[in-house]
């Protein structure tokens, strides 16, 4: 073996420089910052969403998405304008009670006035009613007529506590009956459209603001207008009020046995007590203010 083929003098053989500690430490964090980066990319991938996907399909018992609710109307409904301009000069809310009553004096004529009318807080009163009369309450101290005379009355012996409605209770009814159907609708209407801005002040007291009191009333004689029409004897029942004191007007803790009767708003409850026959007639009382007032009802009429 010469000098040239020696061991010492191959490449491969000869010893190593040894490299840095700094190089080193470079090295590794290229390398760890480089891996983080790929890692990072990696999760973008996995999470962006894939060109051209498909849509996926809606299972046919999953629920439809909900229509887009309809605007709240802006506006009256049926302004009461188109029937005749409010008094000039109407007086406060607080102090009304002697015009509106003048104005009903003119209408229905004092003997009528002085027997079926409350003569305070009448605007307040008539408003809070008609918007009581479609809920499970009215309360009669918040009426604007007087309550009916008399006391209720059933017969019929009780069994299990069950009676029914007299058939001459209706005449309890008979006069505030034949009083509305004597007011001509035309001229009603024409002393409701005159003060009726008291008793749009009365009705946004109420807590309705930005609302309309003569919708609200077409709404509360739609409803009146559904009340059914017993044909036969009506089943009543006494509720029994335990207490020391004994009820002086016990006839007035009276409800309907049947359930679905006992059901009806304070409104229809009142009108199936009336009997059918007033009934009847005070839903055409009703009918013909309705059209008097539902100025809305008559505009769409007049479009071609």
């Amino acid at each position: 073996m010469s000098d040239a083929d020696s061991p010492r003098d191959t490449p491969e053989f000869r010893p190593r420089k040894e490299m840095p500690m700094g190089t080193i430490i470079g090295l590794v964090l290229v390398v760890l910052v480089a891996a983080y980066f790929g890692w990072r990319w990696y999760q973008q991938q996995q999470l962006a969403p894939l060109p051209n996907a498909p849509v996926a399909a809606v299972a046919p018992n999953d629920a439809p998405p909900e229509p887009p609710k309809a605007a709240e109307p802006i506006g009256p409904q049926n302004p009461v304008e188109a029937l005749a301009p409010p008094d000039a000069a109407l007086p406060a809310l607080a102090s009304s009670d002697a015009r509106v009553m003048k104005a009903l004096t003119e209408l229905l004529g004092g003997k009528a006035v002085a027997a079926y009318l409350q003569s305070d807080g009448v605007a307040r009163r008539f408003v809070a009613t008609v918007d009581n009369l479609s809920r499970e309450q009215a309360p009669a101290s918040k009426w604007p007529v007087q309550p009916a005379p008399q006391r209720f009355i059933t017969e019929g012996p009780q069994q299990g506590g069950v009676q029914t409605i007299a058939a001459n209770n209706a005449a309890r009814y008979n006069g505030i009956v034949m009083l509305a159907g004597s007011v001509d609708p035309a001229k009603a209407a024409a002393v409701y459209a005159r003060l009726y801005p008291l008793f749009q002040q009365a009705y946004e007291e109420l807590g309705y603001p930005g609302r309309y009191f003569n919708d609200r009333f077409i709404a509360v004689i739609d409803h009146l207008l559904q009340a059914p029409e017993p044909t036969g004897p009506v089943q009543v029942k006494l509720v029994e009020v335990k207490g020391d004191i004994p009820s002086q007007r016990p006839w007035v803790r009276y409800e309907y046995a049947d359930p679905k009767l006992e059901s009806l708003s304070a409104g229809q409850k009142i009108l199936v007590r009336m009997g059918p026959e007033n009934e009847r007639k005070m839903k055409a009382s009703l009918r013909g203010f309705r059209e008097r007032i539902a100025t809305g009802d008559v505009a769409k009429k007049k479009q071609p």
